[in-house]
């Protein structure tokens, strides 16, 4: 009889604490004499793998294995490495399916009309062909919107959250969410010295496209002021509150921290470059272009710092260590006790087992009155009895 094997992946932008999951999921699964395979840059592994080209397999299948996973969870990113790839809007075919009949779709933007495949058909038969009886995907909403896709097409699938915007519905909580903000608090105390030197005003950007949950517990934790996607925010009043409190301020500064989706009462936030496979543009910073009005209106200098990509960068946080390797077990019992359609999560701060959020739901996003001020642009700070540890509830 064969083994039961389990494949697992991880899609979108790295986060700490993806290495965690991925070998308690392989330690665990040696102990039931269940094998493990990793697939390499998330959904692409699944489009692009040609089982018929040793090269190819090699390329996108790895074997996993206590030896080889040992060490893995004491580094940040992902060693199974990851893709933004929609295998439901393919742009582009590999070469060894060129020639195949997918469902195609034509849509047009901006006078640009697109092509693109779903290559599900494929997916399902490169799971099969890999006889995959279980498989495991870990990622933000885009990637675990076409989890949900291969459950409804019968296939057994656990999800496990991860994204430092802390977005995914359903959980409270998300891989990844703690070690950006203490990498966002600490980068931002370290900074008040050369901001204070200075006797300027600090802007910072962090994550956040659709939700503020970085910036908002950013601003908590560093009790400074921030802006979120949720509220559209008065640029005059908010520039008048930084410029009162540098005054009042003994070192003449003040602190901000902007949410990248952010933006005040009639201001666009700018995107450019080509979407990626899920329709996402790059946004242009929007701490830049609040600068470039603190200067025009009142004369102020700044100093603009972009954090977002360092957030992600190096070892998870304990917080984010115990997250990771407790949804990895528990998407793992899920397995053996044949569940699918399933995604570990926070709930009323107590791990659970949820249903994979509906994409069509779209993000998670914060209860502004619940959380923000919006008089003075801060964390509402207090009535937080009664509530889970990180503040908000799964919605």
């Amino acid at each position: 009889m064969a083994k039961r094997r389990i494949g697992i992946l991880t899609g979108g932008g790295d986060v700490p604490g993806l290495n965690a999951v991925i070998k308690s999921v392989t330690y665990r699964s040696s102990e039931n004499d269940i094998e493990v395979v990793g697939l390499r840059r998330g959904w692409e592994a699944l489009t692009h793998v040609n089982l018929e080209d040793p090269a190819s397999r090699s390329h996108y299948i790895i074997p996993l294995n206590r030896d080889n996973t040992r060490t893995i969870d004491r580094s940040g990113g992902t060693v199974l490495h990851s893709s933004r790839t929609n295998p439901s809007k393919m742009k582009k075919l590999p070469d060894h399916l060129v020639s195949s009949d997918f469902p195609a779709s034509l849509s047009t933007k901006g006078g640009i009309a697109t092509r693109t495949w779903d290559v599900t058909a494929q997916v399902l038969a490169n799971l099969s062909g890999l006889g995959i009886d279980h498989l495991i995907a870990i990622g933000g909403d885009d990637t675990l919107s076409y989890a949900a896709k291969l459950n409804d097409l019968g296939v057994k699938i656990i999800a496990i959250p991860k994204t430092m915007d802390n977005d995914v519905r359903n959980t409270e909580y998300c891989i990844g969410f703690s070690t950006a903000i203490t990498r966002a608090s600490d980068a931002i105390q370290r900074q008040r010295t050369t901001v204070g030197s200075h006797e300027r005003i600090g802007i910072f950007r962090v994550f956040g496209r659709d939700a503020g949950f970085t910036a908002l517990y950013t601003a908590y934790a560093t009790s400074i002021r921030c802006v979120i996607p949720e509220y559209k925010f008065d640029l005059d009043k908010l520039i008048q509150l930084l410029v009162e409190e540098k005054r009042a301020n003994p070192s003449n500064y003040a602190l901000v921290v902007l949410s990248e989706g952010a933006a005040w009462e009639g201001y666009e936030v700018q995107e450019y470059g080509e979407p990626d496979a899920y329709g996402h543009r790059k946004k242009a910073s929007v701490a830049e272009s609040f600068a470039d009005e603190i200067k025009r209106r009142v004369g102020e200098e700044t100093i603009t710092s972009d954090l977002t990509y360092d957030l992600r960068s190096g070892n998870p946080d304990f917080m984010d260590k115990l997250v990771a390797l407790t949804f990895g077990n528990m998407a793992y019992d899920a397995i053996l006790e044949g569940k699918t359609g399933r995604m570990s999560a926070l709930v009323e701060g107590r791990y659970d087992l949820v249903p994979i959020p509906d994409a069509k739901l779209g993000p998670r996003k914060l209860d502004v009155a619940t959380t923000y001020n919006t008089e003075r642009y801060r964390p509402i700070y207090g009535n937080k009895r009664g509530l889970p540890i990180f503040l908000t509830r799964a919605s």
